[in-house]
């Protein structure tokens, strides 16, 4: 972990409402630069819904989000995704574009597109041979895919990296390894990450920070040690529970 100290993302009395449901319900939050920061909790607790008004694929009915010093309502839509690296689940990547080009689509629109060599690099941050950027998204594995969809998010040199559930449908072997890749590069780029799960292991395991949902709320704010040992209340530790109880049975089985 290397915070700084500053603050680059903040919600301020944050609140949205879908009909009769409360996603997010008066959240406010301080998230320093550098910190990686595991956002938790069973699902309709509103950890996805906070995380989208960041880049504006939800707008708050009440409250402000800061990014980096400017309320994220008064940038440019444009200008305010390109300077968020998003990664979702399901990756999106565009099936009639080679693999470069989806890595470079988001430079390529604001009019600053990256070269082969930068694409090159960006791959092999990732772990991906470079010769695979004229490969088609059909051709890669659901691991290659998600691993360009980092590079993708990457590319315009982000300060801050966002991440909805993004190992969710990758087999456990792979999840594993590309969560550790995103740790390494989390610090290694000196980015501020914020990821969404709803793995209580790998919010232990990758975040310095681990933030739990319930009802649109945060219930707790703790570091992975503080949980591991009891903190954050009911909510919290019901999420806990589960990794203990499998290390148990594991134990159990080993004996």
């Amino acid at each position: 972990m290397s915070e700084s100290g500053e603050t680059a993302l903040s919600f301020e009395g944050v609140c949205k409402q879908f009909g009769s449901v409360r996603a997010v319900e008066s959240v406010t939050l301080a998230i320093p630069s550098g910190q990686f920061v595991a956002l938790v909790g069973a699902s309709g607790s509103g950890k996805s819904t906070l995380l989208k008004t960041v880049n504006r694929l939800v707008d708050p009915d009440a409250g402000h989000v800061v990014l980096q010093r400017r309320e994220v309502a008064s940038v440019p839509l444009a200008r305010l995704r390109r300077s968020i690296g998003y990664v979702f689940q399901s990756v999106g990547l565009f099936p009639h574009m080679t693999v470069a080009e989806n890595i470079g689509i988001g430079p390529r629109i604001a009019g600053e597109p990256v070269d082969a060599a930068r694409i090159s690099a960006l791959l092999e941050l990732v772990d991906l041979d470079p010769g695979m950027s004229t490969r088609m998204p059909d051709e890669l594995s659901g691991g290659q895919r998600q691993r360009v969809g980092v590079a993708r998010a990457l590319a315009s040199e982000p300060s801050i990296l966002l991440m909805d559930e993004p190992f969710g449908a990758l087999d456990p072997v792979t999840r594993d390894a590309l969560g550790e890749r995103v740790l390494d590069l989390h610090r290694r780029l000196g980015l501020t990450t914020v990821m969404v799960t709803h793995d209580m292991t790998e919010a232990l395991l990758l975040a310095d920070r681990v933030l739990v949902m319930e009802a649109g709320r945060i219930v707790a704010d703790q570091t992975p040690s503080a949980l591991v040992a009891g903190a954050g209340g009911a909510a919290a530790q019901a999420l806990v529970a589960v990794p203990r109880h499998q290390a148990q049975r594991l134990a159990e089985l080993s004996q």
